[in-house]
C-alpha cells in the first residue's frame, strides 16, 4: 500500500545504475538523520566537524594562532557550530536534506549576529572568490549536459524500486499552487526545489523540498503561505486516497471528481475500524460526496492545514485518512445525526464550518460523528470539603479531560490549613496538598493524547489558604507544595475590591468556619462577612488572620506578574447578571475564564458547548454585514445546542446539568482582521464603539436564534424564574451590578442601538432554548485553522514565529505587507527592520505615521483600549470573555491601574497578563541601532544594543520567536 507523498513519478519501469550526471551516490545514514548536498550532487551525512573547521580556519586567517587567540577561537567555534547545527535540527526534527551552499549562508548569519563581523567579511569574500573560479571551469567543461533543464532524477520508490520524477506533474502542482495568488513565482519555488533534489531522494523528500521552499518566502511575501499549504495538501491526497484504495496520487483539480468517492470510501472504512459511528452509513453519501467544494482547500494557510493534520485529522496506525473537505464534512454529519432530515442540515452545517465563517470548538471536531462524540469544551465542578469527595472530583477531572475537556474546578470549599478534622481528631494540611494531586492528574491525562489536559483552580480571596494559593506557580519553595502545570485564578468579591479602594483591612477564614459564604454574593456576601468578621473580632472564630487588603492585592498583582498566575476574576458580577441565579450560584469560571455557570458540589457539573463567529469573514465593503451575520448566528446556534443531545457524557452529573440548563457559549474570532479590513486602529475610539456595534449585533441574533430554537424544540427546563423569563436580557441586567455595588464602583456604558423592546417580549412568551448563549473564547487553535487573529486580541506582532505542536511557522501580518507593498515599501530591509524591531513599525522612520497607528501590536496599545473594549461587549454577554491584557514596560503602577480599571468597568473576568519585561524574542547584531529604519535625510545615534558598525558589512536578521510563556496562542480551550 502506497502512503508515501505523491508528488510525481513517471510510469517507467524501474532503473538502476547511472542515469544522468545529477544521480547521486548516497552515503549510508540512519533514518531520520540530516544529509548535506555537495555542488557535485553526492549526499553525504551531516557533520557539523566540518563547520567547526571551516570557521576556524576563517578565525585564524583573521586573528592568527596565538595561544590566547586559539583559546578564544575553540570557544567561540564551539559554541557558534552548536547555534548552526541547533537551526537545522529545528528547521527539520525528522531529518532531511540541506544544500552546502544553506549551510554556508548560516555561517555568514551566525558570524554576524555574534559580532564577527572581520571573519565574516572575510568568509564572505572566500565564498565569492570559489564561486568565480567554479564559474570559469563550468564555462569551459567539455561534459555533456543533460538533455533537460533538470536532468533525470531518480525517485526512491517505497519497495525499494527507482523511477524518474515527474517534472510535468511537478510543475502541475506548483502552478495549481499559485492559481489565483498574486505576487507568487512558480518558478522561484520550483528552482529552489529542485535546488535540494537528487536521484535516490525518497517520494516524501520531494515533498518535503517543495513545502520548504515555499514556506522560506512567507517572510517576503505573505501569500505564499497559501502555496505552502497547497503543496503539502499533495502529500495529503495521497496518504488518504491511497489508504482508501481511491488512486495513488490526485492533483487539486481532480479531487472535483474524487472528493466524493473518497467521501464515502472514508465512511465505510472509518466505521470498519470501528472509529466512526454507523449511524453515518445512514446519509446519502452520493448527496453530500457532491456538496463538498474540492476549491474551500485553498482557504488554508500553511499554518492552518498542518495543524488540521497533525492534531484533528483521523488516523489508523499513524496514517491520516482524512481529507480537509471530508473532514469538515464528518463534523457537520456528526453534529446533524439526530436531526429530521440529516441530508440537508449535514450540508448546511458543512457549508457553515468550511466557509470559515463560523467553526466549533475543538472537542467537536476531534470528535463529531465517532464512537464517542465528546464535543463540549468546558467543564465547572466544585470540590466539596470531604476526602471522598475530593478525590471523587479528581477522577472526574481525569474522565473529563481523557476525552479532551478544559477543566475549571472551584477548591474553596476545602477547609483551611491548621482546620480541624473531626474525624480523626487532627489538623488540615489545607488545599494545596489537594491541588498539586490535581497538577499531576492534569499532567497524566492529556486529552486523549492529543494534546495538553489543561485545568485552572479557582479560590475565593476569603480563604485562610489564599497566600499560599498566590505562589503555587513559582519556581522555589517547597516544590510539593507547588503546581508548575495547572493554571490558577482568584475568584475575588466585590467587597474585597472595595476594601482595597478604601484602603481598609481584609479578614481571611476557614470555609468550615463560614460555610455559607461560598454561596453568597452582593450585599447578602457583604452582610454576612462583616458578621463573621465581628466574630473573628471577639474569638467566637479562631482560625482567622486580618490583612491590609492592599497588602494582599499588590501580593495578587506581583504573583500575577512573576508566574503569570493566578488571574484575577470577579465573583459578584458572574452571579449578580447570571440569567441562572434561580436555581444556583457561579462558584468559578472555566479553564479560559470566559465560562460563568453554576455549579453544586452534589449533581451538577457545568458544561459548557463552543464556537466561535468569525467577524473578520462578515466585513463587506469596509462594513459589518448584519444580512448575513444573522443567517450565520442562526445555523451556529442550531449546531451547538445539538452538540448538547449528541455529547457523550463521561461523567453523569455533567449530562444532568447540561440537559437541565442547555448552556452554549457563541464567541468570536477575526476582531483584529475586521478592524484591518475597515482601517481602524485597535487604539481608538471607533475601534472601542465597533466592538460595542458588532457585539450588540450577535447578541441580538444568537438571543432571537436561541428564542425560535425553544419555540421549535421547547425551552430550557429551568427557563421559568429565570431572568429571561422576567424579560431581563445581559443588557438589563448590567443595572443589577449598578445597584449592588453602587455608582462610586462602577462606571460602564448602556446604551443600545437595536429594538431590544420586541425581543424582550419574544423571549417572555417564547421562552430560550438555551439558559447561556454567548462567551468568547481564546479559539486559539480554531483561529489558525480559519487564517484570522485569535478572538478579540490584538497583533501579537506583525512578524514572528509562532511554535506549537505542529511545529514552528512564520506569521507575517498580510494586511501590513500589502499596505507597504501599495507605497512601495516592501523590500528586504523592510523585513529585516521588522525582524529586528521584533514585527513592531514604530521605530521603522519610513513608515508612515497613520500605518503606525493601524498596525500597533499588542503591547503598544495601551491597555485601556482592551479594558474598554471588553467593558462594551461585556454589557451585551451572559457569560464571559477571555480578555488577555498585554502591558509594555509593567509595574506596579500599571497593573494596579489596569486591573482596578477592568473591575470597575464591569467585567467579570481577565486572563492572562502578558508584560513585556518577560518577551524573550532574540535580535541580531546589525549595523546600527535602527538598523535602515533612518530617515534618508539624515542619521541616528546607535542604540546600546547595537553597536555601530561599518556600512558595507553584510546584515542578518531572525524572524522574533515567541516563547511558549509569552505566545498568547494558548492551546487548550479552542
Amino acid at each position: 500500500m502506497q502512503t508515501e507523498t505523491q508528488v510525481g513519478t513517471e510510469s517507467s519501469a524501474p532503473t538502476t545504475g547511472a542515469v544522468t550526471s545529477r544521480e547521486s551516490h548516497i552515503s549510508a545514514t540512519a533514518p531520520g538523520q540530516m544529509r548535506v548536498i555537495k555542488r557535485n550532487g553526492t549526499v553525504v551525512p551531516f557533520d557539523d566537524s566540518k563547520i567547526s573547521v571551516a570557521m576556524t580556519k576563517a578565525f585564524l586567517a583573521v586573528e592568527g594562532g596565538t595561544a590566547a587567540a586559539s583559546s578564544r577561537i575553540r570557544e567561540t567555534v564551539n559554541s557558534l557550530t552548536s547555534q548552526i547545527s541547533a537551526t537545522f535540527n529545528r528547521r527539520m526534527p525528522s531529518g532531511g536534506t540541506i544544500h552546502i551552499e544553506d549551510i554556508q549562508d548560516q555561517v555568514e548569519l551566525v558570524l554576524m549576529r555574534s559580532g564577527e563581523h572581520k571573519v565574516a567579511r572575510d568568509y564572505v569574500l572566500y565564498r565569492e572568490e570559489h564561486a568565480r573560479i567554479r564559474a570559469a571551469k563550468s564555462t569551459t567543461t567539455t561534459e555533456p549536459q543533460p538533455d533537460s533543464e533538470y536532468g533525470t532524477i531518480m525517485v526512491l520508490m517505497p519497495d525499494g524500486s527507482q523511477q524518474a520524477l515527474n517534472m510535468v506533474r511537478v510543475r502541475t502542482l506548483i502552478e495549481e499552487a499559485c492559481e489565483g495568488l498574486a505576487e507568487v513565482d512558480p518558478e522561484e519555488i520550483l528552482q529552489g526545489a529542485m535546488r535540494n533534489l537528487y536521484s535516490g531522494v525518497s517520494l516524501d523528500d520531494v515533498n518535503t523540498s517543495l513545502v520548504i521552499t515555499a514556506r522560506t518566502l512567507v517572510e517576503n511575501e505573505p501569500n505564499y503561505t497559501y502555496v505552502t499549504s497547497r503543496l503539502l495538501l499533495d502529500k495529503l491526497r495521497a496518504e488518504a486516497l491511497s489508504f482508501l484504495n481511491v488512486t495513488e496520487q490526485a492533483t487539486h483539480h481532480e479531487m472535483a471528481e474524487l472528493y466524493p468517492q473518497a467521501l464515502a470510501a472514508y465512511i465505510n472504512k472509518g466505521v470498519e475500524l470501528e472509529l466512526l459511528d454507523p449511524k453515518l452509513l445512514e446519509f446519502d453519501l452520493e448527496k453530500l460526496g457532491n456538496a463538498l467544494d474540492h476549491n474551500r482547500d485553498d482557504q488554508f494557510t500553511y499554518l492552518g492545514l498542518q495543524t488540521l493534520y497533525d492534531r484533528y485529522f483521523i488516523h489508523c496506525d499513524g496514517v491520516r485518512f482524512e481529507l480537509p473537505q471530508v473532514f469538515f464534512m464528518r463534523v457537520a454529519m456528526g453534529l446533524a445525526i439526530e436531526e429530521d432530515d440529516i441530508n440537508a442540515r449535514a450540508i448546511e452545517f458543512y457549508k457553515l464550518i468550511s466557509s470559515f465563517d463560523y467553526m466549533s470548538s475543538t472537542p467537536t471536531l476531534f470528535n463529531s460523528g465517532t464512537l464517542r462524540p465528546q464535543l463540549s469544551s468546558c467543564y465547572l465542578t466544585t470540590v466539596p470539603d470531604d476526602l471522598h469527595g475530593i478525590y471523587g472530583a479528581i477522577r472526574d477531572n481525569a474522565m473529563l479531560s481523557k476525552f479532551a475537556g478544559g477543566l475549571g474546578n472551584d477548591w474553596t470549599p476545602v477547609r483551611s490549613l491548621g482546620a480541624y478534622i473531626k474525624g480523626t481528631n487532627g489538623k488540615s494540611q489545607g488545599v494545596v496538598p489537594f491541588l498539586k494531586v490535581a497538577n499531576d492528574t492534569a499532567v497524566a491525562v492529556n486529552q486523549g493524547g492529543k494534546r495538553k489536559g489543561a485545568v485552572c483552580a479557582y479560590l475565593e480571596t476569603w480563604h485562610l489558604d489564599v497566600e499560599e494559593f498566590l505562589e503555587l506557580r513559582k519556581n522555589t519553595g517547597d516544590d510539593r507544595r507547588r503546581t508548575h502545570d495547572m493554571n490558577t485564578a482568584n475568584w475575588v468579591p466585590d467587597l474585597f475590591m472595595k476594601r482595597v479602594f478604601e484602603d481598609k483591612e481584609w479578614t481571611l477564614f476557614s470555609p468550615h468556619d463560614v460555610p455559607d459564604l461560598h454561596d453568597l454574593y452582593g450585599e447578602a456576601f457583604e452582610a454576612r462577612y462583616n458578621e463573621y468578621e465581628a466574630k473573628a473580632q471577639t474569638g467566637e472564630i479562631k482560625l482567622a488572620k486580618t490583612v491590609r487588603a492592599l497588602d494582599l492585592w499588590r501580593k495578587m498583582l506581583g504573583m500575577l506578574f512573576e508566574t503569570g498566575h493566578p488571574w484575577i476574576t470577579f465573583k459578584d458580577p458572574c452571579n449578580l447578571r447570571s440569567p441562572q441565579q434561580h436555581v444556583g450560584v457561579v462558584h468559578s469560571s472555566n479553564l479560559c475564564t470566559e465560562i460563568t455557570l453554576n455549579t453544586t458540589a452534589d449533581d451538577e457539573i457545568a458544561v459548557c458547548n463552543l464556537g466561535s463567529v468569525n467577524l473578520a469573514q462578515h466585513i463587506v465593503d469596509g462594513k459589518l454585514d448584519t444580512d448575513k451575520l444573522k443567517a450565520t448566528i442562526k445555523t451556529a446556534v442550531r449546531m451547538l445546542d445539538n452538540v448538547i443531545d449528541i455529547n457523550y457524557y463521561s461523567v453523569d452529573t455533567a449530562k444532568n446539568s447540561n440537559a437541565k440548563h442547555r448552556p452554549v457559549g457563541m464567541g468570536v474570532m477575526g476582531f483584529q482582521d475586521a478592524l484591518y479590513k475597515m482601517r481602524l486602529s485597535y487604539a481608538s475610539d471607533e475601534a472601542v464603539q465597533f466592538a460595542d456595534n458588532s457585539m450588540e449585533a450577535i447578541s441580538y441574533y444568537a438571543i432571537e436564534a436561541s428564542s425560535k430554537l425553544a419555540e421549535e424544540r421547547g425551552a430550557y427546563s429551568t427557563f421559568d424564574g429565570s431572568l429571561w423569563s422576567q424579560g431581563i436580557l445581559p443588557i438589563d441586567s448590567i443595572q443589577k451590578l449598578i445597584k449592588a455595588r453602587g455608582e462610586k464602583f462602577i462606571e460602564v456604558d448602556t446604551s443600545s442601538t437595536l429594538d431590544w423592546d420586541s425581543l424582550r417580549e419574544t423571549v417572555k412568551t417564547k421562552g430560550m432554548r438555551n439558559s447561556n448563549v454567548m462567551a468568547i473564547a481564546p479559539t486559539a487553535t480554531i483561529a489558525n485553522i480559519t487564517g484570522v487573529s485569535q478572538s478579540i486580541e490584538p497583533t501579537y506582532q506583525n512578524l514572528y514565529v509562532k511554535s506549537n505542536l505542529s511545529g514552528e511557522f512564520t506569521v507575517v501580518n498580510p494586511y501590513l505587507v500589502r499596505d507597504l507593498k501599495e507605497r512601495d515599501l516592501w523590500d528586504t530591509v523592510m523585513v529585516n527592520d521588522l525582524k529586528y524591531y521584533e514585527g513592531s513599525v514604530q521605530a521603522i522612520d519610513r513608515v508612515p505615521e497613520d500605518l503606525k497607528a493601524l498596525y500597533r501590536n499588542a503591547f503598544e496599545v495601551e491597555p485601556r483600549w482592551l479594558v474598554d473594549s471588553a467593558s462594551r461587549r461585556q454589557k451585551w454577554i451572559d457569560q464571559a470573555q477571555s480578555l488577555n491584557l498585554y502591558i509594555s514596560g509593567a509595574s506596579g503602577k500599571k497593573l494596579d491601574i489596569t486591573y482596578r480599571m477592568a473591575w470597575f468597568r464591569g467585567l467579570k473576568t481577565t486572563y492572562y497578563l502578558r508584560a513585556l519585561a518577560a518577551t524573550t524574542t532574540e535580535k541580531s547584531t546589525v549595523n546600527t541601532g535602527n538598523l535602515n529604519a533612518v530617515s534618508s535625510g539624515g542619521s541616528e545615534t546607535p542604540s546600546a544594543a547595537a553597536p555601530a558598525q561599518e556600512a558595507a558589512e553584510p546584515q542578518a536578521a531572525e524572524v522574533p520567536k515567541a516563547c511558549s510563556l509569552d505566545d498568547p496562542d494558548c492551546e487548550a480551550c479552542q
